[in-house]
Formats: C-alpha cells, sequence, structure tokens
C-alpha cells in the first residue's frame, strides 16, 4: 500500500513537472516569438485585405475561403517582414535597448532573448510559408498575382537589408504606402474576381497613406537617433517642422479623399461613418504639434485602425443594402 502510494505521488510530482514545462514553452513562445512578430501591426494588413475582398463583394462574387486564404498569406509576409527588419535594425546597430520603440513595446531581440540567427531562420520560414500560398493563389486564380507576390516580397526583404537597404534611404513611406495601399488591396479584390480595378485603387490611396504615416511617425520621432546612426529618413530629409507638416497634410488628404469619393464616387455614402474617426486624428494632430510623442507610431496605427474599420464596415453595408 505504501509503495502504491509512492508511485502515486511520484506520477503527480511527474505530471504537474510536465504541465510546467509545457506552460514555460508556451508562454516562451509569446513572450517572445509571437510578440518579436508585432501581431499588434497585423490589424493594418486585415484591413487592407477587407477592404479588397469588401469592394469584390459588392462588383462580384466573394469567398471566405479565399479570403482567409489570402489573409493568412499576407500576414505571413507581414510577419517574416517584421521580423527581417528587426535583425538587420539590430545586427546594424540602429535598434538598442535605448530607441524609443525598445522603451514602450516589447523588443526580445534587443533584449536578447531571442537569438539573432533564430529570428533569421524564422522569417525565412515565415516567407517560404506566404510563398507556398501565393503560389497556390496564382495557380488557381490567376498568374497575374505573381506579379504582386514578387513585388512585396522584394520590397520586404530589401526593406533593411542589403544592397539596397531603402529604408534607410528615405523611401520607406513609399514602399509602405504602395504595398499596404494599391498593391495589397488590389490583388485581393483580384483573389476574388480574377481582374484588376480602378475603383480598388483609388479607394486604396486614403488608408494607404495613413499606414504610411506610422513610420513618418516613428521617423520623426527617431530623428536624432538615426542622424547618429549615419542613416536617412525622410523625416531627416525634411526636418521635424516640415515632417509634421507632411504628417498633418496626409491626414487631411486621406479625409478629404474619403469624403469627395464617397459624395461622388467611386465609395458611398456609407463610407462618411469614416468621419466618426476624425477626433481621434485631430487630437493626434494637437498632439504631433506641441510634441511627438514616444508612441507616435503606436498612436498613429491605433488612427489607422479605427479610420480602416470604419472603411471596411462601411462598404460591408454598401454591398448588403
Amino acid at each position: 500500500m505504501v509503495v502504491e502510494n509512492s508511485f502515486e505521488q511520484q506520477n503527480v510530482f511527474l505530471t504537474t513537472a510536465i504541465e510546467i514545462e509545457f506552460q514555460g514553452i508556451i508562454m516562451n513562445i509569446y513572450r517572445n516569438w509571437f510578440l518579436a512578430s508585432r501581431p499588434w501591426s497585423f490589424s493594418m494588413t486585415a484591413i487592407s485585405v477587407s477592404v479588397g475582398g469588401s469592394l469584390a463583394a459588392i462588383y462580384g462574387d466573394f469567398s471566405w475561403f479565399l479570403y482567409l486564404v489570402t489573409l493568412v498569406g499576407t500576414v505571413f509576409l507581414h510577419a517574416a517582414t517584421n521580423l527581417i527588419n528587426d535583425y538587420y535594425d539590430v545586427k546594424s546597430g540602429v535598434d538598442t535597448q535605448e530607441v524609443a520603440t525598445a522603451q514602450y513595446r516589447p523588443h526580445p531581440l534587443v533584449e536578447g532573448k531571442l537569438e539573432a540567427g533564430h529570428v533569421r531562420t524564422a522569417a525565412y520560414i515565415l516567407y517560404g510559408l506566404s510563398t507556398l500560398i501565393g503560389i497556390y493563389l496564382a495557380a488557381t486564380r490567376g498568374w497575374e498575382l505573381m506579379w504582386i507576390g514578387l513585388i512585396g516580397a522584394f520590397a520586404s526583404l530589401t526593406y533593411t537589408a542589403p544592397p539596397l537597404k531603402y529604408k534607410y534611404s528615405a523611401l520607406g513611406e513609399i514602399s509602405v504606402f504602395l504595398m499596404w495601399g494599391p498593391l495589397m488591396v488590389a490583388g485581393s479584390f483580384f483573389v476574388q474576381n480574377q481582374e484588376f480595378n480602378l475603383n480598388a485603387f483609388w479607394i486604396s490611396i486614403p488608408f494607404g497613406v495613413l499606414v504610411a504615416l506610422v513610420l513618418l511617425a516613428n521617423n520623426i520621432r527617431d530623428i536624432a537617433h538615426d542622424r547618429d546612426k549615419g542613416i536617412l529618413t525622410l523625416a531627416i530629409v525634411l526636418g521635424q517642422h516640415k515632417g509634421i507638416l507632411l504628417y498633418g497634410t496626409l491626414v487631411v488628404v486621406a479625409y478629404l479623399g474619403i469624403t469627395l469619393m464617397s459624395i461622388f464616387g467611386p465609395l458611398y455614402l456609407w463610407s462618411l461613418i469614416v468621419l466618426a474617426s476624425l477626433p481621434l486624428a485631430l487630437r493626434l494632430l494637437k498632439q504631433m504639434k506641441v510634441h511627438v510623442p514616444a508612441d507616435a507610431d503606436a498612436r498613429t496605427a491605433k488612427l489607422d485602425t479605427a479610420f480602416g474599420v470604419l472603411l471596411v464596415i462601411s462598404l460591408v453595408l454598401a454591398g448588403a443594402f
């Protein structure tokens, strides 16, 4: 009887130890790998894909399966971009413990919780998965999608990687605008309807502009740091005052574009609900004018999300009514 109780106690102890170890592995994956991919930024990808899908539903067919496959593929590409960007930023000495971004969000690579080589490998794995999904969509929906996929992969890989490193040549904002604006929206539309649509291009511009402003806000905040590291950004070219002026001008362009397209086409009156996010934009502009906050990019991303979600809702309503 004593022996049986001893065995039972050992089994309970062993089971508990395994459970604790498993929980530790799961928490490590969440705290380090999942956070390293910057999952909070995926909302912008989801919105771009949803804008393209919602428009496709208005103009023709819509498949939830194709929508989800497209979303997964683009999120994989986005996560790979984030990882490879952090890898080269850390390797080149741009991202350090002192950089503002590392002060308000988790940065496992800077914190030494992940090995640089492992991060690079994870990025390549995600690139591979995204490529497989892209090939599947191109083979089943149209090989024209391969051009969008190739442009996206090239822009992602060369963002901070040598020899181009075009993020450090004041070209980052243009690339972000094109990726999350026209290319992602047009590609998502094509997956559904197997054609490109000029209206999708015009409608993608306001949201693409706002996504680019996330990077511009980041670069305005980091002007001194980036200049010390010897890299060139659009904010450094313009200077802080003109950079903030451009930031405010493009916010106005985004809202003006939505308003005009809602009244005169190709959007619908439903899309005027996007203006409900305008108070958030005005508060952010007021803050940027007084002092550029440490989380200026995160605050801009919140504005993007509010703007984009309302745009998607308006398109769904337009399609339903």
